[in-house]
């Protein structure tokens, strides 16, 4: 198991039954990143990815 494994659980545990729309999640990423800005880099990447995970030349 990968150290981020608990926080992924932890997440689907705490909030898993909950609905929300990319635009929320995207304003708590920017939220995250400007209390956290050592961590934009790998949130970039991870917004990325979930932006084009239905690219089909990915």
């Amino acid at each position: 198991m990968y150290f981020t494994d608990r926080g992924i659980e932890e997440l689907q545990t705490r909030r898993g039954d909950e609905e929300i729309s990319f635009a929320w999640l995207a304003e708590r990423l920017v939220e995250f990143v400007d209390l956290n800005p050592e961590f934009e880099i790998p949130v970039e990447r991870l917004a990325t990815w979930l932006a084009r995970l239905d690219d089909q030349d990915d």
